[in-house]
């Protein structure tokens, strides 16, 4: 049985090095990449677990430090499980964090990491890209102006992707050639059934493949099983659907 190769690097960007966690099944073959977008909360074991996980289904797997204009994670102090009275103070520190990520960050990043990957010599002609929270917007954009490499991408309890905003992510769907996955939360106050309508609209008048689900019951996060907002059920589908989606594609 092969084997992953992990490692912490460093990724060149025009607006710093943002430091990623990279994993890779440990032989000399080339495989699809993956770019995993990281939740709020930031890039830590959670997440490794996450892309070692998927490595292990044959995926050269970068974990970005979105972030890294602030510094190197971890920027916030996490407890060993994230929940209760807690969150709240912690995402009155993550705010100033988050938005940093202006549309224009976020493209000029995605070029960056979509360049790194190609480079790398474990990585083969085509790339895709997962991303959780506030990750799934990053997932779209990076799909969004890079038609040319991303070939599948999926968002999961993505936050604010249909919004009334200028900078909405839906508005930017035109050239997107990939094959979309949305698994969205049940109830979810960051993506409620108007702002899923409006992005279903978006796509399917850009012409572009995608399958939007909701998941019955599930939280906002349910994929992250370091926080009380996990669901083992929600997660176990998550995982299958985007497995089946990158196996389509990749």
């Amino acid at each position: 049985m092969t084997g992953l190769r992990s490692t912490v690097v460093s990724v060149p960007t025009t607006d710093g090095t943002a430091d990623a966690y990279f994993v890779a099944p440990d032989d000399d073959s080339t495989r699809p990449g993956v770019l995993l977008y990281m939740d709020a909360f930031g890039l830590r074991p959670q997440l490794e677990s996450m892309a070692d996980r998927l490595a292990g289904e044959g995926y050269a797997v970068l974990v970005p430090n979105v972030f890294y204009r602030r510094g190197a994670a971890p920027l916030v102090e996490l407890p060993a499980f994230i929940g209760g009275d807690g969150r709240a103070g912690l995402f009155d520190q993550l705010k100033p964090l988050m938005a940093d990520l202006t549309n224009e960050a976020v493209i000029r990043d995605a070029e960056a990491f979509v360049d790194w990957l190609s480079a790398r010599p474990e990585v083969g002609d085509t790339i895709g890209a997962t991303g959780y929270c506030m990750g799934a917007r990053l997932a779209l954009l990076t799909a969004a102006y890079h038609p040319d490499h991303v070939t599948a991408a999926a968002g999961f309890h993505g936050a604010r992707l249909g919004s009334e905003a200028p900078d909405s992510p839906h508005l930017f769907v035109e050239a997107m050639t990939a094959e979309l996955y949305l698994g969205h939360a049940d109830g979810d106050p960051s993506m409620p059934p108007e702002q899923i309508e409006r992005l279903d609209e978006a796509l399917d008048a850009a012409g572009v493949r995608h399958t939007t689900e909701v998941y019955d019951g599930a939280q906002h996060g349910y994929t992250m099983a370091d926080t009380d907002r996990y669901d083992a059920s929600a997660d176990a589908r998550h995982w299958a659907a985007l497995v089946d989606l990158f196996a389509r594609n990749l």
